[in-house]
């Protein structure tokens, strides 16, 4: 029964996968801007070798590994009143309430908190943040943080109350009356058991935003990351040298997965 829609993957998204990966290897033609059929490694020799890549490549993933702490370090509060403290009618509400987000368009968001942060400027009026308090982080870095926050929370706060729903009231119970404090309770009992919901909810955090080039154009002013380079690339158009500029994201994430299927992640998927 699975075999036609496993096969079907293996078509549609491992086929165009390694075709965008061959892709790579081909050269463009520079007076009619198409592609050739001759075979060259230039294009990865741009997208690896230049010193202005790498640091783009690492402030994209500073950038993903930091929207991934800040969804963490909300979710795991969020997560544990809602599993563990919440009553059942409350539960069923704030559980909507995680899930409401997910409703909203991607565009819409995006907007919504360009519509927060914008700076004010040649007498033109502000965001509501400069409108409230005369102040505003403007366009850059701090606000693609935010804005990518906002947009991926909801996949980390589902995938750690997973895991406390999981967790049993009786090992934190025995924690508490072995004399462990809470920080020991949660250090040495609670973090093991949600380890794997962690790396769970960290892949979709972290993949997401080190692709995501859209909110970089909309609340990033004249920040980069790696999808703005690909789209670059694009728009040249030079499909050859974009699709070497995929091959970062590609083995970073790979190297994500693994690392993440080792910590038990796909268990919680």
């Amino acid at each position: 029964m699975l075999a036609p829609p496993l096969a079907w993957l293996l078509v549609v998204y491992v086929g165009s996968l390694v075709l965008l990966v061959a892709g790579a290897f081909f050269s463009l033609d520079e007076f009619t801007g198409k592609v050739t059929s001759q075979t060259t490694l230039s294009n990865l020799d741009e997208a690896f070798t230049e010193p202005a890549y790498w640091s783009l490549v690492a402030r994209s993933i500073g950038v993903a590994a930091l929207v991934t702490a800040i969804c963490l370090a909300i979710a795991l509060p969020v997560a544990f009143y809602v599993a563990k403290i919440a009553g059942p009618r409350a539960k069923r509400a704030l559980i909507v309430a995680m899930l409401l987000p997910l409703w909203s368009g991607y565009l819409v968001k995006a907007f919504g908190l360009r519509a927060i942060v914008e700076p004010g400027s040649g007498g033109r009026d502000g965001g509501l943040l400069a409108s409230l308090t005369g102040w505003s982080p403007g366009f850059g870095y701090p606000a693609v943080i935010a804005t990518l926050a906002y947009l991926w929370f909801p996949y980390m706060l589902l995938a750690v109350h997973a895991g406390f729903e999981r967790l049993p009231d009786t090992l934190v119970d025995a924690s508490s009356d072995l004399g462990a404090g809470s920080l020991r309770t949660f250090r040495s009992v609670i973090v093991p058991v949600l380890v794997p919901s962690i790396a769970a909810g960290s892949i979709f955090t972290f993949s997401l935003s080190l692709g995501d080039y859209i909110t970089v154009k909309i609340v990033g002013g004249t920040a980069q990351m790696i999808g703005n380079i690909i789209e670059r690339a694009l728009l040249a158009p030079n499909q050859p040298l974009a699709a070497a500029f995929t091959l970062w994201p590609i083995g970073i994430m790979v190297a994500y997965l693994w690392t993440m299927g080792r910590l038990g992640a796909f268990e919680n998927l």
